[in-house]
């Protein structure tokens, strides 16, 4: 009997499935997470000037703040398309999967960039906007390739990380001062802790996609030391929100109270050994935990004062 041959023709993404990739393309949990900070920070900057958030003005911030952090993460996946085929969290993406072409997401990346401009100058000021900008600038042509040649990639990657509490506060201050840049050094701190202890549980997948990480260039002791050193500096930096007057007792004694516990858990690391990934897993959930915990200690105090 001759052998049957199908002639089905593929099957065509859908309008759902396309409208899914490109949300995809705008990694909507880190957008989130972004918003939620930069909400964070307008909220603490309207406090500090005593005077209520406007409602229309905070949802232009927000949208222009999403359209270019969603820019920014589009055009990341442009460039990295090529190495996400390499990495097991990433290789499904639509651009190493092949579900969507690259100029899609090119056009998807530069339209979402520069609407967020006019955006921005609506909802907010010159001063965000450029900051806006600066972060979009910075995450693409200086954090995405300097990660395929140095480990220090990391702390540029932070600074447009931590940012968005920054957008926030100078989207309704207009100004940057102590407290804006206090809210910027919280988050950028956290990243380190946060980012290694990935490192270092996902450092094969990591070298395997040509990625520079610490845990790969440099020794596991070093890493530890690094983690303790940042968790300690974001425990005291996270303090002088309380002198600054942005917040009071309440947050003093929750800051504290959660500061030393990430510390603690930073420090165990020194006793476990350096081939142990149950530790670097325990610290990535202590750092998510620290900063929920930390930002309802915020709002609590916001709220009760």
């Amino acid at each position: 009997m001759a052998a049957q041959v199908s002639l089905a023709l593929p099957h065509a993404p859908s309008f759902r499935d396309r409208f899914r990739d490109l949300v995809a393309l705008a990694k909507p949990r880190i957008t989130l997470f972004v918003l939620m900070t930069a909400g964070g920070g307008m909220y603490l900057g309207r406090r500090a000037e005593g005077v209520p958030l406007n409602a229309m003005t905070a949802t232009l911030a927000l949208l222009g703040i999403a359209l270019v952090v969603s820019g920014a993460n589009a055009l990341n996946m442009v460039i990295e398309r090529d190495i996400d085929k390499n990495m097991a969290r990433t290789k499904n993406r639509p651009l190493p999967s092949g579900r969507m072409h690259v100029r899609t997401a090119l056009v998807f990346g530069v339209a979402t960039t520069v609407i967020s401009v006019p955006v921005l100058l609506l909802g907010t000021n010159i001063l965000t906007t450029f900051l806006a900008v600066l972060a979009n600038l910075l995450y693409v042509l200086a954090y995405t390739p300097l990660k395929q040649r140095s480990h220090h990639s990391l702390l540029v990657g932070a600074v447009p990380g931590a940012i968005p509490p920054l957008l926030g506060w100078t989207a309704t201050t207009n100004r940057l001062d102590a407290a804006g840049f206090t809210l910027f050094a919280i988050l950028f701190l956290w990243q380190v802790p946060h980012f290694l202890a990935i490192a270092l549980f996902r450092r094969n997948d990591y070298a395997r996609a040509g990625l520079f990480v610490m845990p790969n260039v440099r020794s596991i002791s070093q890493v530890k030391h690094s983690i303790a050193s940042y968790t300690l500096a974001l425990v005291l930096v996270s303090l002088l929100l309380v002198p600054l007057g942005v917040t009071g007792g309440i947050y003093l004694i929750g800051a504290s109270a959660f500061g030393c516990a990430f510390l603690g858990a930073a420090l165990l690391g020194f006793g476990v050994s350096d081939k142990d990934v149950k530790w670097p897993r325990s610290l990535f959930l202590a750092s998510l935990l620290y900063l929920v915990a930390l930002v309802g200690t915020l709002v609590a105090d916001v709220a009760l004062s």
